[in-house]
């Protein structure tokens, strides 16, 4: 039996994992046609079908996803090898995409984009700034940066240094004038700095205490769809603000807001940059995901 490429076992692992000739072959730069010849090559080289067809479908078979599991530990372990050696290269030049919400893009430019600079002057980083949860590969983007606990299942996560922590957050002329909520139930008498999701609804505040759970509705005369201008509406005095710690750190250490409810805060989440994991990964992109790795291990 003739051994398949590589790039044929990259393009099985992208339509085995998008389910579809024309978002794989969207993904690989290819037309669907050719993927489905190559598939059916594929198939007939190694003696067993791998994809189920149908005229409006594909998803794999027993086989197929027995070797797409094997094919992605073994993918990641060569791109794993490949990072080893990049920091070797002194040319390493390109544009790397990446899609972030705000907070954490501030975290990129403050703790990741410093080094690349110093290692790798001649690669461009391309930050896009928005709040709703996209398709990278699809939008055309490197990578992205999201909670751990939600990157799809076919990427690979990185996992930077600093976690996510929501906080109640509230200036204390605001506290003065309004006293201190003591629960979550509280807030519904007080004046609260109300979050709009790019989809247009309001984002519901949520609390946990030794296994109790709430969420609250929250009201108020103002509502913002931007973390930054919600930090600095909760320090003019506008009222209680539900925010990422990263936003509200420096008004807290400067003493222009104080935390409130702290017991009943959700605990740190991961946060991760994160890639295609069936595809090669572009020096670029490569280079800085080991500065990610880096920061993160104090290096």
């Amino acid at each position: 039996m003739m051994r398949p490429s590589l790039n044929d076992l990259t393009a099985f692992v992208a339509v085995a994992t998008h389910r579809s000739f024309r978002r794989a072959a969207d993904e690989l730069g290819t037309a669907p046609s050719t993927l489905s010849h190559a598939m059916r090559s594929l198939e007939d080289r190694l003696g067993v079908r791998l994809l189920n067809r149908t005229t409006r479908s594909v998803s794999p078979t027993e086989a197929g996803f027995e070797l797409l599991s094997r094919l992605q530990a073994a993918l990641t372990s060569l791109d794993e090898a490949l990072d080893a050696v990049i920091t070797f290269r002194g040319n390493v030049a390109g544009t790397v995409r990446i899609n972030a919400p705000r907070v954490a893009a501030t975290v990129l430019v403050r703790d990741i984009l410093p080094r690349m600079a110093e290692q790798f002057p001649n690669v461009t980083v391309d930050i896009v700034v928005e709040g709703r949860l996209i398709d990278i590969v699809s939008g055309g983007f490197d990578a992205g940066v999201r909670l751990a606990g939600s990157i799809p299942k076919d990427m690979i996560a990185v996992p930077l240094a600093s976690t996510i922590q929501f906080v109640c957050v509230a200036s204390p002329s605001y506290l003065d004038r309004a006293g201190e909520p003591k629960t979550p139930e509280d807030l519904q008498r007080h004046r609260c700095i109300c979050h709009r999701m790019p989809s247009g609804k309001l984002y519901r505040w949520e609390f946990e205490r030794a296994g109790q759970e709430l969420t609250i509705n929250a009201t108020g005369s103002v509502v913002l769809d931007d973390e930054e201008l919600m930090v600095e509406a909760a320090v003019q005095g506008l009222g209680v603000a539900y925010v990422a710690n990263w936003a509200a750190e420096t008004a807290i250490a400067e003493g222009r807001l104080n935390r409130v409810l702290s017991a009943w805060m959700h605990e740190p989440e991961g946060v991760a940059v994160y890639y295609p994991g069936h595809r090669a990964v572009p020096p670029a992109l490569r280079a800085f995901l080991d500065v990610v790795r880096d920061v993160r291990q104090g290096k």
